[in-house]
């Protein structure tokens, strides 16, 4: 069955199928309303499973490269990882080449996605540059086809993540986001943020709220939303079906049953104890040793703790000690020695 001729499709959300443990998607049931952002560097294959856990709806891997010539890379090949991946597996690519990212999304279905999303929400120069990421929506005309040529190859569902313009100037997203609708695409992440403010300044979430009141397919409001209060006001705000978290994830995944809780009874969920906390970060440096092997998962390693220990209020002297460890087991040793001393 073809993504631009199923009705439903996986992100399908109809009033009528509203459910007090969820919503109905199809061919999926997501039960909860909140999902992770894709982020590249952050959202890897143990961070993603990590985040389901913890009680996000849905997760999407990191932004891989249209360029299928590059996916010899260790980076890439990391990143390719689908068959273990929790479902629905999405996958999102990137790239300014429509014939390009078409074979990627073939190629990435063939791999084992479930879901292809469309980057052109990413602000970094190195995608920008390349006339890829939030960079395509200055270009319309190039948003067509490239929408059009990934939609008609693959014939499972297609998502977009865009942002809400280039520039204050050229404010487009609800042109996009019609054009994207029409073309078939089945679900809608907004950013509240141009291309050109980039992560300055506040999202504002005004245009998620236009879009949203003339879209049918399902929206995800995106953007500054760091706690549970503020999830709540923005999905009432906007009325959009579901919230992606992405920056405030990082150190923090049980943000998700946070955010889920409140959604569900307007009381705030009691933090995680530090005996939760601790077996979380010492079974997540383990996955990371697992996956990427000694070498790379000891460094990757280091990122997440630091962002841990920003969420335990840190002072940096342990952040320091631990950054210059080369060695996994002296990793894990060195986690339960901090945490014995909280």
């Amino acid at each position: 069955m073809h993504a631009r001729s199923t009705l439903s499709a996986i992100f399908n959300i109809q009033s009528s199928i509203q459910e007090k443990h969820g919503i109905c998607y199809w061919p999926y049931r997501v039960d909860k309303p909140v999902i992770l952002a894709p982020m590249a560097g952050v959202t890897d294959l143990p961070f993603r499973r990590l985040c389901h856990d913890q009680g996000a709806g849905l997760v999407v891997s990191e932004m891989v490269t249209s360029d299928v010539r590059l996916w010899n890379s260790t980076k890439s090949r990391h990143r390719l990882v689908h068959d273990a991946e929790v479902s629905p597996r999405s996958v999102q690519i990137a790239g300014g080449d429509p014939k390009m990212m078409a074979e990627a999304a073939q190629q990435n279905v063939e791999l084992g996605a479930q879901i292809i999303d469309i980057n052109m929400g990413c602000p970094a120069k190195k995608v920008c540059n390349k006339a890829a990421g939030s960079a395509l929506l200055k270009d319309e005309a190039l948003v067509r086809e490239i929408l059009e040529s990934v939609v008609n190859s693959v014939s499972v569902p297609v998502t977009l993540k865009i942002r809400t313009g280039w520039s204050q100037d050229q404010k487009n997203g609800l042109t996009i986001a019609k054009m994207a609708q029409d073309i078939g695409i089945q679900a809608l992440a907004i950013h509240g943020r141009t291309r050109e403010c980039k992560f300055q300044g506040q999202a504002e979430y005004d245009t998620i709220a236009e879009i949203k009141h003339h879209l049918t397919i399902p929206i995800f409001a995106n953007g500054d939303i760091k706690d549970s209060e503020t999830a709540k006001f923005v999905k009432d705000y906007t009325k959009a079906d579901g919230i992606m978290i992405g920056r405030a994830a990082q150190g923090r995944p049980w943000i998700f049953r946070e955010i889920n809780h409140y959604l569900q009874t307007n009381e705030l969920l009691a933090p995680p104890s530090l005996s939760e906390v601790r077996q979380l970060v010492i079974n997540h440096v383990n996955a990371l040793h697992q996956f990427y092997g000694d070498y790379l998962g000891v460094r990757i390693a280091r990122k997440h703790v630091g962002w841990y220990l920003q969420t335990l209020a840190d002072k940096t002297q342990f952040r320091s000690l631990f950054n210059r460890i080369d060695n996994t087991q002296e990793q894990l040793d060195k986690l339960e020695e901090f945490f014995v001393c909280q």
